[in-house]
């Protein structure tokens, strides 16, 4: 049933990020500032390509030691804005504690569907664990991180069946979600999906809230304290799905922080979302 225009104008409110957080130009200053910095200073494989397009590629950024635990992050944008080198800085608080971090592209919407974002980012990581070793990178220890629409899309690995590449069932060690949104169909009902374009079905069989979920490893469901409604019911619903289904999660509610602020932390090792994929990965030496 169509949403009445009340209903549908509180939809649009609890989803218009950039509404909710008038100052999100000066964060996306602050990203690509602290991301060109962080490429000047550090050494990094840029522009790996995975599939046929420029945004179907890899910036893979390394530590000195060989043999390293990969981090994969996925950007948001909400499908269809912002690119990966807009985050390089997420690699900060890693490097030094002998952690690669790759940043993965993908095209966006509306020139491509939901479909192929997520096929894209699943092709992605594929190749990230077949290439991990020529680039100094341990395949055996790859974890995935998202933010927004790649909190969403971090989650879709989780519903992946990695056979299905000729990859091991449990290829990802860890996931953090990162205001993630795990049901679509706010986003198709909401004035997202102008640009996104997402049907019932589309919907659906992209939203890791109603899909089976391979490989089970420990899972990071972050929000920012200051986020919206739908943000936070969005997290603790995906939360609850990985705990009925017993797999290990923790929900981590990051104080003082509204949606562009969270992803901004991510450049500090003291952060709960940072201090949390550290438990995961064992590398609790970061300070």
């Amino acid at each position: 049933m169509p949403l009445s225009d009340a209903e549908r104008a509180a939809l649009d409110a609890e989803y218009n990020l950039r509404a909710a957080v008038p100052e999100h130009l000066s964060y996306f200053a602050r990203y690509e500032a602290a991301s060109g910095a962080l490429r000047a200073r550090r050494r990094g494989r840029l522009d790996l390509a995975y599939g046929a397009t420029p945004r179907q590629a890899i910036d893979l950024f390394l530590p000195d030691a060989r043999d390293a635990p990969l981090l994969a992050f996925i950007h948001g944008g909400y499908w269809q804005s912002r690119d990966r080198k807009d985050f390089s800085f997420v690699a900060e608080p890693w490097l030094d504690r002998g952690v690669a971090v790759a940043l993965i592209g993908y095209e966006l919407a509306p020139a491509v569907r939901m479909d192929a974002i997520v096929k894209q980012v699943r092709t992605g990581l594929a190749w990230l664990h077949r290439h991990a070793p020529s680039h100094g990178g341990d395949p055996a220890r790859l974890f995935v991180a998202g933010h927004s629409a790649g909190g969403h899309l971090a989650a879709m690995a989780l519903a992946t069946d990695w056979r299905r590449f000729g990859l091991p069932e449990d290829v990802i060690k860890g996931v953090a979600t990162i205001s993630g949104v795990f049901d679509l169909e706010p986003i198709r009902l909401c004035y997202l999906n102008e640009v996104v374009g997402l049907d019932p079905d589309e919907a659906h069989r992209n939203s890791p809230i109603h899909l089976p979920l391979y490989g089970p490893c420990p899972v990071t469901v972050a929000v920012g304290e200051l986020e919206t409604r739908a943000f936070h019911e969005q997290s603790r619903t995906f939360a609850a799905r990985l705990e009925r289904a017993d797999w290990p999660c923790e929900l981590v509610v990051q104080p003082g922080v509204d949606h562009f602020g969270i992803v901004m932390s991510m450049a500090d090792a003291d952060a709960p979302v940072v201090r949390a994929l550290a438990r995961q990965m064992g590398r609790l030496d970061l300070r």
